[in-house]
């Protein structure tokens, strides 16, 4: 895997002055985000796979590259107008670097949602089955069978451990 350095607290609050500041500060973000993108790229393809106790295990790993990313980038955005006169062409890299990350992103928003919307679907069906097992099975005045009252239904419980 891919391992972002670690930059120290002090670092990532203190001005970029210098060109040799603003190359490191670059640097940084493109490693951060070369980290980040690598993560989101295996979570992505074990949650298609299924596999999703290994990538519920990248969550800590995306957490604290995310924290480092969001740090870097407000570092940049308090010097951007320095950077756009220092490194005009470093900044457009970076730019045209992020647009590919955000890529990789709305990918994996995609598959997990795809994923959260599948089981709430199998959560809901197996509720509905449940109730209506647990609901006698009598005709109404109507001479239909009726509904489970909402109300009088069980909780359904399930293990979270995959």
């Amino acid at each position: 895997m891919h391992d972002a350095p670690q930059a120290a607290p002090a670092e990532m609050s203190r001005p970029i002055e210098t060109a040799a500041d603003a190359q490191s500060a670059i640097v940084r973000l493109t490693e951060v985000m070369d980290g980040l993108e690598t993560v989101v790229a295996q979570e992505t393809e074990l949650v298609r796979a299924g596999q999703l106790r290994k990538a519920t295990d990248l969550g800590p790993r995306k957490t604290e590259l995310s924290s480092h990313y969001f740090k870097a980038v407000e570092r940049l955005k308090a010097n951007s107008k320095f950077l756009s006169r220092l490194v005009p062409q470093e900044v457009g890299a970076l730019a045209r670097r992020h647009e590919l990350l955000q890529v990789a992103l709305k990918t994996n928003l995609v598959v997990l949602a795809t994923v959260h919307a599948v089981s709430e679907g199998i959560v809901r069906r197996l509720s509905g089955d449940l109730a209506r097992q647990a609901c006698p099975q009598v005709y109404g005045a109507s001479g239909r069978t009726t509904a489970p009252d909402p109300k009088r239904g069980q909780p359904l419980a399930f293990s979270r451990v995959l």
